[in-house]
């Protein structure tokens, strides 16, 4: 899978290839030059899905920072105002 490729998957979609990606390395049946390439896939779309969760994470507070109306601010003003 490219990297461009990975920029483009939903949360699930990365979890569910990254839980495919650990199976196949528990199970040793892959040879070296193929466990390093999925290993490096996997830390990719660890950190994919760990900036995903990030954003999700922002979003939330800024839910809760908001007047108890949640009142939603665009997300990208919100960054400005902090100095972001």
């Amino acid at each position: 899978m490219a990297a461009a490729n990975q920029s483009e998957l939903t949360f699930e979609q990365a979890m569910e290839r990254l839980d495919s990606i650990v199976s196949k390395l528990e199970n040793g049946d892959v040879p070296l030059e193929t466990a390093i390439e999925l290993f490096q896939e996997g830390m990719k779309l660890s950190q994919l899905c760990g900036g995903k969760l990030e954003q999700v994470e922002k979003k939330i507070e800024l839910l809760i920072e908001t007047d108890q109306g949640f009142q939603k601010k665009p997300f990208t003003e919100v960054n400005e105002d902090k100095g972001e």
